[in-house]
């Protein structure tokens, strides 16, 4: 269909090799009316039916041509960012022999999520969730003195993790690509340094990107370390909540955030404690309708199993809910066990629901707010029986008092007391201290300049490049498909001849392809021979930035029909001009804002 004289135009490749256009007849873009029943959320469901991925088995995706093009996009981005920031690339193994996990402790600790293999010689080995091992190997072996750091290494690689619910397309599976750095330095000054040298980093990766985000204080996880930020898309299908002040920009996940000055209203003190009957109220609710007080008066109280076995009562207020993360963090780590009613019931000699603090034979702990409580409704250790006026030191004691709960929708802000919204993100990136954690167990030590050995502070930042671009998605869509941010987009143009066998607007048509790539510019050219219904329907499904249509309409209008896709404006150019300004709407778009 096109001359000999444009024959390079499918040959022209922008800065990174990629080729600039591509003809949509033969290309390899299957989409689909309907998305597939197990797609759930809108990312999961835009991106099948656009054809930019396909399922192989549960949380195991392949990328098609297109997707691999936004993919790339993804990359690039990121590595300029570690390049500036004077972080070196490297390509480690995707599988790992399991001595450096059991040297790191972690062979035990990870859990079922790590994929345990054998060779043929029956040798463990895992394939690689993350790499804090083998890179911590690497310097152990190869770094002897403190000239040599600081040093900060990347990779972009494929990772598993064996999820016991993959869901969610990218968002959530088990094979995925991330970008996982290591950062290491001589103390932790300069560990610092490089903590918020990938904190700069990371913000400039995901406005580049062009996405709403918030970094936000998080828990370290499996991972471990000292300290850490999550970077989260901002995003009402988001997994993750998160704790937002408004006022001051505070922000943490649900599982992080501090809120211990959440109110509650003290009960009355020197009242005699009162054993009343409360039959068939082991639950907060139907126990606070039948007392008819509030449920913030109610002691809870849970049984867990700590990491020797021993029991552990945790007291919260009735009204409130236990953040795990808090007590496991509490518990050195040590992901703490709820006890069964039966177990509960054995150990406490009462149905759970009657559970009492007073007079218990377990270790104690409780969230602050029980101590704010003064005086409340406790179990009575009998079944049908609560006691009223229960008061903390002189009805019961407790060993520990910590911030225990759930943060909630408008609990004062721990930075400037105004209330928290809570919201909704998707974990696109996170930035860890490890501190000593990694280069201890492995041994990873250089000689300091006083002459004695010094272990090495590590800095560990992963971005998870597949789940950038669903959560890109999932922040940019219509009811009509993707609407891709300029950076992401896997063509900046869709250009349309609706009727490709009138000699007019094909020359038209090919005349503003061949300006517009020796301009640099990405088309997608559309020169099938279906509908003109079909090739707007594709075009917006696709979510390209802008869409340029020629016609014989547009022509009697004296030129082509320009629409931007996220705002729909369509206006109409002179065909000598569209490609300048076209050009000049992508570096507008691509301007840092």
């Amino acid at each position: 269909m096109m001359g000999d004289n444009h024959s390079d135009i499918y040959t022209r490749l922008d800065p990174h090799g990629e080729v600039l256009a591509q003809r949509y007849s033969t290309y390899f873009a299957p989409t689909l009316k309907e998305a597939p029943a197990e797609a759930e959320i809108v990312s999961h469901k835009l991106l099948i039916r656009a054809g930019f991925i396909r399922r192989l088995a549960a949380g195991i995706y392949s990328y098609l041509p297109i997707g691999l093009r936004s993919l790339r996009k993804v990359e690039r981005i990121i590595r300029g960012e570690m390049n500036r920031f004077g972080a070196r690339e490297v390509l480690l193994p995707a599988v790992q022999p399991a001595e450096l996990w059991k040297e790191s402790g972690r062979w035990d600790q990870f859990g079922p999520e790590l994929l345990r293999i054998k060779d043929r010689h029956d040798r463990d080995y895992v394939v690689g969730p993350t790499h804090e091992e083998v890179i911590t190997d690497i310097i152990r072996r190869e770094v002897r003195s403190f000239r040599d750091l600081p040093l900060n290494l990347f990779q972009i690689q494929t990772k598993f993790r064996d999820e016991i619910r993959p869901r969610f397309g990218l968002m959530r599976g088990r094979e995925f690509i991330m970008k996982d750095g290591y950062s290491f330095d001589l103390d932790e000054v300069g560990a610092e340094r490089s903590y918020q040298a990938m904190f700069n980093a990371y913000q400039n990766v995901f406005r580049r990107c062009g996405l709403k985000f918030a970094a936000v204080e998080a828990n370290s996880g499996p991972i471990g370390g000292s300290y850490s930020h999550e970077f989260m898309v901002l995003a009402d299908s988001g997994e993750d909540a998160i704790a937002f002040c408004p006022q001051c920009q505070y922000a943490a996940n649900l599982e992080k955030a501090t809120a211990p000055a959440y109110p509650i209203t003290p009960g009355p003190i020197g009242q005699p404690l009162d054993k009343v009957y409360t039959p068939n109220c082991r639950h907060v609710p139907e126990l606070a309708r039948y007392l008819n007080v509030p449920e913030a008066s109610i002691v809870k109280s849970l049984l867990f199993f700590d990491a020797q076995k021993n029991p552990l009562l945790v007291l919260i207020p009735g009204h409130r809910e236990i953040n795990l993360v808090k007590l496991r963090d509490a518990l050195d780590g040590f992901e703490p066990t709820l006890a069964s009613p039966e177990e509960a019931e054995k150990i406490m000699g009462v149905p759970m629901g009657y559970v009492t603090p007073i007079k218990a034979q377990t270790r104690i702990w409780a969230d602050q707010g029980i101590e704010r409580l003064k005086s409340g409704v406790a179990g009575a250790g009998e079944k049908d029986y609560h006691y009223l006026n229960a008061e903390v030191d002189r009805d019961f004691q407790v060993n520990q008092f910590l911030d225990l709960c759930l943060v909630e929708a408008n609990d004062p802000c721990p930075k400037c007391g105004q209330p928290l919204d809570i919201k909704r993100g998707i974990e696109v990136g996170h930035v860890f201290k490890l501190g000593l954690k990694y280069s201890k167990a492995l041994g990873a030590t250089v000689t300091a300049a006083d002459g004695s050995e010094s272990l090495i502070v590590m800095g560990c930042y992963g971005i998870g490049v597949g789940r950038t671009l669903a959560a890109a998605a999932e922040q940019n869509h219509d009811p009509d498909g993707l609407v891709w941010p300029l950076a992401l987009a896997p063509f900046q143009v869709a250009l349309l001849p609706l009727q490709i066998q009138n000699p007019n607007v094909l020359a038209a048509a090919e005349e503003l392809l061949d300006k517009l790539t020796a301009a640099g510019v990405e088309v997608l050219y559309d020169d099938r021979d279906v509908r003109p219904g079909v090739k707007f329907k594709d075009a917006d499904l696709l979510g390209l930035p802008l869409r340029l249509t020629v016609s014989e309409k547009t022509l009697e209008k004296g030129g082509a029909e320009l629409k931007n896709r996220a705002d729909r404006v369509v206006v109409t150019l002179d065909l000598a001009a569209a490609p300048t300004e076209i050009v000049r709407l992508i570096k507008a778009f691509l301007a840092p804002s």
